[in-house]
């Protein structure tokens, strides 16, 4: 086997704003020799104009699944029951046995695998022999069924922390069991496989951390006080990001007299109820909501802001968290799942309760009343991103887990 690998990349939407690191992660493994053929269920999230000169040479190049039509999805089901009957009939199985007597999701798994089918039909034209499929959500289901009827490789990364609080409905431990190795983006994710799977299984869950470019996201020069404190939330507006307790927060702030104005980037199902509590609040001239952003705008952002807050319930390990860290902006965020990894409080960020609104403000106050231990905590930030977090770094690792898997499966 060669040393790099040629290997398929399913994720459910590619290119996409909040999958900007897979496009990261993808452009580094093939610039250190990997052959990565990207496939989307979906089409992208914008029109072609609206994406960014990068993303575009993505897509034109990304095997679009459900851009295939019912015509697509018709050829690879006769194309497959003519070359591999026996193959179909496992996927069914597999398809009723994964739903178990629940006729909606027997139905659901019936439409994944004539995705696995025109993805497997996909991976042969383009001598593919393994799978790898960001996030154990239902794009992992389509990767399961894949190999079920295919006998191709799969693996996947895991993220959390949805499919760790509905792990039955995610059917994870299926998922975990029928994958040849699993890559963890954190100690936390791994804890909460290893949960779900046999001690025996353990071996096969490597830890790669997601990482940024220290470079595009370098240190920015030290910005001179202004009578405005900018705090700045990348994310989608979600109720899991917490956001509604951050403009609780800045109510408090605004009202104790302090001089904060607040942007949100980033667009989703929270952001009505947002905006109607930004305006109960008195707020509309301290809030800004700039929707969502492209990477090649997303650093102007950044350099306005004297402090980054992400006030999350659940999360992975964000990347936005490493960004700001890497670009020497002080950042509060919330003691959950992986994030104690990459912030230490007090030393690197600051860390607060979820949906501790007075625990926030004062951090906040924190950040704007300790101007030298702020600059303290934001040099240390960019050094643990420096240390533990650069996007090549993360990128080797990988490599060499997928490397040394894949070779032991040859």
């Amino acid at each position: 086997m060669s040393a790099k690998p040629k290997l398929a990349y399913l994720i459910s939407q590619y290119p996409a704003v909040s999958h900007t690191f897979i496009l990261r992660e993808i452009l580094e493994l093939r610039r250190i020799g990997f052959t990565i053929q990207p496939a989307s269920i979906n089409a992208p999230d914008r029109p072609t104009d609206q994406l960014t000169a990068v993303e575009r040479d993505e897509a034109a190049t990304t095997w679009c699944m459900k851009c295939q039509g019912i015509l697509g999805a018709a050829s690879a089901l006769l194309g497959t029951l003519l070359t591999q009957p026996k193959g179909i009939l496992r996927g069914i199985v597999a398809a009723f046995r994964l739903g178990g007597l629940d006729l909606k999701k027997i139905l659901m798994n019936l439409a994944y695998l004539v995705e696995a089918l025109m993805l497997g039909r996909w991976m042969q034209r383009e001598r593919l022999g393994h799978l790898h499929v960001h996030f154990a959500t239902p794009a992992a289901m389509v990767g399961l069924l894949t190999k079920t009827v295919f006998n191709v490789g799969f693996s996947f990364t895991v993220h959390g922390p949805d499919e760790f609080y509905d792990a039955p409905g995610y059917r994870l431990a299926e998922k975990l069991a029928a994958a040849d190795f699993v890559i963890c983006i954190s100690h936390y994710a791994r804890s909460q496989i290893m949960k779900l799977s046999p001690v025996s299984h353990w071996p096969k869950y490597d830890i790669c951390r997601l990482g940024v470019d220290p470079e595009r996201f370098a240190a920015k020069p030290a910005k001179p006080p202004t009578a405005v404190f900018e705090l700045l939330c990348v994310g989608r507006l979600t109720p899991a990001k917490g956001q509604h307790i951050l403009l609780d927060a800045l109510g408090l702030l605004i009202a104790a007299g302090r001089k904060v104005h607040l942007t949100f980037v980033g667009n989703g199902p929270d952001r009505p109820s947002l905006e109607a509590q930004t305006q109960s609040l008195g707020l509309t001239v301290s809030v800004e909501f700039a929707g969502s952003v492209n990477q090649d705008r997303i650093l102007d952002f950044y350099h306005n802001a004297d402090a980054f807050v992400l006030p999350s319930f659940a999360e992975g390990l964000p990347v936005v968290l490493m960004e700001a860290m890497s670009m020497q902006i002080p950042c509060i965020t919330t003691h959950i799942t992986g994030v104690p990894e990459l912030i230490q409080q007090g030393v690197n960020g600051c860390l607060v309760a979820p949906s501790d609104v007075v625990g926030l403000a004062n951090a906040i106050e924190f950040l704007m009343d300790h101007p030298d231990e702020s600059r303290q905590i934001a040099q240390a930030g960019r050094a643990k991103v420096l240390a533990d977090y650069t996007l090549a770094h993360s990128v080797e690792n990988l490599a060499d887990a997928f490397v040394k898997r894949l070779h032991s499966q040859a």
